[in-house]
């Protein structure tokens, strides 16, 4: 079974990133799919090697996904593949969560007649409001990304039978 251009294949790809380069997680990624279609017996021990072979050769995402073409994800076991945005949501969290504050402590400071200890609570409370909001924030995030199980069940409608 041969993969076309639009089918969901084995390999970390997706639109547009088959020209960027692979990483060593990727190849590894990759080489853990197709331990899992050998043991599926999928493939025979030599095209493992020769595959694994080209995995260690390959340099981008197209090259990978050549490797594991034929391979159908669903039942190669494989993950999904690392969000590529992930550094640029973790500067975004950083700024929200120290910058961010930071300024609107500044500009509630500004004027005369503020004492010590208001240069000290409302910092203090401005960063804690921003925290609270962004922890809230995440964790609703979460929660609406993974379904809960219902309670004492498995999940089947069995109820631990």
């Amino acid at each position: 079974m041969v993969a076309g251009p639009d089918s969901e294949t084995a390999a970390p790809q997706s639109r547009g990133r088959g020209g960027l380069r692979a990483s060593h997680a990727d190849r590894e990624q990759v080489i853990g799919t197709l331990k899992t279609a050998f043991v599926q017996g999928r493939l025979t021990e030599d095209e493992l090697g020769e595959r694994a072979g080209q995995v260690y050769a390959s340099r981008t995402y197209a090259e990978l996904a050549g490797v594991t073409a034929d391979l159908p994800a669903e039942h190669a076991g494989a993950r999904s593949p690392r969000d590529p945005w992930r550094a640029t949501k973790i500067a975004w969290r950083i700024e929200y969560s120290v910058l961010l504050p930071g300024i609107v402590s500044l500009l509630l400071l500004k004027g005369p007649g503020k004492t010590g200890a208001d240069v000290i609570i409302m910092p203090t409370v401005v960063y804690l409001l921003f925290w609270i909001l962004g922890a809230s924030l995440m964790i609703a995030s979460r929660s609406a990304k993974r379904p809960i199980a219902p309670a004492g069940g498995t999940g089947d409608g069995t109820a631990g039978r």
